[in-house]
């Protein structure tokens, strides 16, 4: 980890439009440009998911690690997308305290706590306790619980105001996914 970041900041993008996600790898792109050690680990893409952020990080050498097993609604076994996101909030806790990263990102990390497979005031106790300093740290998805809004540095809401999927338009490769 490099010392370039000067105070570590806690960053929500949350909200029914597009564009969470999208925005949080922009900025791990602009900071692996500047030389920081960035990170991301997602909480709902299946970890056999081969979409275009996970191959341009592998060419580019940014740690990516994929816990889910789909999105929820799809999803066969509860039981196991629950211990899934539970087993990545433990692989994200060793990655912020790690000493490796300066920016790491969380995505889709708010459905862990809207559907209360984690607790969210022990997710922002362990937060306040144990996110360094010196790490920025970025969550994304919808329904980001009021208490991740009050703690965080920065928050952001994406608002849906139109959408293609809503004319019959499925999602683009190397636009959605």
């Amino acid at each position: 980890m490099s010392d370039k970041v000067k105070q570590g900041l806690v960053v929500v993008n949350t909200g029914n439009g597009k564009g969470k996600s999208t925005s949080a790898f922009g900025v791990i792109f602009r900071a692996w440009g500047r030389g920081f050690a960035t990170c991301v680990v997602q909480f709902i893409k299946a970890e056999t998911g081969q979409w275009g952020e996970i191959k341009a990080a592998k060419k580019l050498g940014i740690d990516w690690f994929a816990k889910g097993d789909g999105f929820t609604w799809t999803s066969k076994d509860m039981n196991e997308t629950i211990a899934r996101a539970v087993d990545g909030w433990e692989v994200a806790k060793e990655k912020i305290t790690s000493g490796k990263y300066d920016i790491i990102v969380l995505d889709e990390f708010t459905y862990t706590l809207h559907f209360k497979w984690l607790d969210t005031n022990e997710v922002i106790a362990w937060l306040k306790a144990n996110k360094p300093n010196n790490v920025h740290l970025i969550i994304t998805g919808r329904d980001a619980p009021q208490e991740l809004i009050e703690y965080a540095d920065l928050v952001t809401e994406m608002k849906e105001i139109k959408h293609p999927f809503n004319q019959g338009i499925v999602a683009q490769a190397g636009l959605d996914f």
